[in-house]
């Protein structure tokens, strides 16, 4: 899966998040959606515009964050 293909960051776009690719859905929107326990059907039903290979790519882009940045946790 090649993220870079599905995501795009635009600063005049949605102030700059990372969007899917001629949408104005962020990235975030679909993750909050995934990690609340919808499927990718419920997703697209919510919105048409995207496709499954761009909800996977939003998995890859946060799998790719989250490889690069680390938060720290309470101990």
């Amino acid at each position: 899966m090649n993220w870079q293909n599905y995501i795009t960051v635009d600063p005049s776009i949605c102030h700059g998040r990372a969007c899917i690719k001629g949408t104005r859905i962020m990235v975030s929107v679909v993750l909050d959606n995934l990690a609340a326990g919808l499927s990718i059907n419920e997703i697209i039903s919510s919105y048409p515009s995207l496709m499954p290979p761009a909800i996977q790519a939003t998995m890859a882009y946060a799998a790719e964050l989250a490889r690069e940045r680390v938060i720290e946790l309470p101990t």
